[in-house]
């Protein structure tokens, strides 16, 4: 059974987390086939946006898969064991260098790279019954890792980012929500079909408009003052236009 289940519904790309049985934890299949799917959105003109979802399974993402491929790092050397890490925590820079903004759906339970997945969308849509952890800490790792100490004191501030990094506690639907941490919270029903309505309002907006205000925003997020924040936008607003004209 393939990792992903992936289909086209005009501009927008739908990605659906595909091993059911196992929580969709990340096996080295799924790290790979995550890779080579962001890959090829990074010049993929045809799509808009990104809706995922976690399909059928009882929760979005467990995160790693304990049983496979946890074992196999550790058998690995350690310079291969890094790279093993040091190749999945990519997939999260990855996921902020694709063109196309990113909207998460997300129901159940999030942990480890399940929690980093949805820290490194655009949008987050949640389920009531969604729940997150930065299970690192839990299982006698760094409570920082896959983009977790990077991304979410930049969504709900350092100081609740620490708690839950240091003690993986699970936040819920409503204190995200309260947070900043989510864009919606909705009844697991019309999750998908919220996602989708906000994607194709997206796709009814100027492509290369679209795909700049990610830039922006992602790149203002570090970059070092206003000043550098304003010449970001001058450019992008300035390169939009000037495509628009030619069109």
């Amino acid at each position: 059974m393939a990792p992903f289940i992936y289909r086209q519904e005009g501009k927008i790309g739908r990605l659906t987390l595909n091993r059911p049985d196992k929580y969709n934890a990340f096996d080295m299949e799924m790290v790979l086939a995550f890779e080579a799917f962001l890959h090829d959105r990074r010049y993929d003109e045809e799509t808009t946006v990104i809706v995922i979802d976690g399909g059928d399974s009882k929760g979005f993402c467990a995160g790693l898969d304990t049983e496979t491929y946890a074992p196999e790092i550790f058998k690995m050397t350690p310079v291969k064991a890094y790279d093993a890490q040091a190749r999945m925590s990519r997939l999260f820079l990855a996921m902020r260098q694709i063109p196309q903004p990113i909207i998460t759906c997300i129901h159940g339970a999030a942990a480890g790279i399940g929690f980093s997945l949805a820290m490194a969308s655009d949008i987050r849509i949640l389920a009531e019954n969604a729940r997150f952890s930065a299970a690192y800490i839990n299982i006698g790792l760094g409570g920082a890792d896959m983009a977790s100490s990077y991304l979410l004191p930049r969504l709900i501030g350092a100081g609740r980012a620490y708690e839950y990094l240091l003690t993986g506690n699970w936040m819920d639907a409503p204190t995200a929500l309260s947070l900043g941490f989510a864009s919606r919270v909705v009844a697991k029903e019309v999750m998908l079909d919220t996602a989708m309505g906000l994607a194709t309002t997206m796709t009814g907006k100027n492509p290369m408009g679209v795909r700049m205000t990610k830039e922006a925003i992602n790149a203002n997020l570090d970059c070092a003052g206003l000043e550098a924040a304003l010449q970001m936008e001058d450019r992008n607003q300035m390169m939009i236009a000037y495509t628009y004209r030619m069109t």
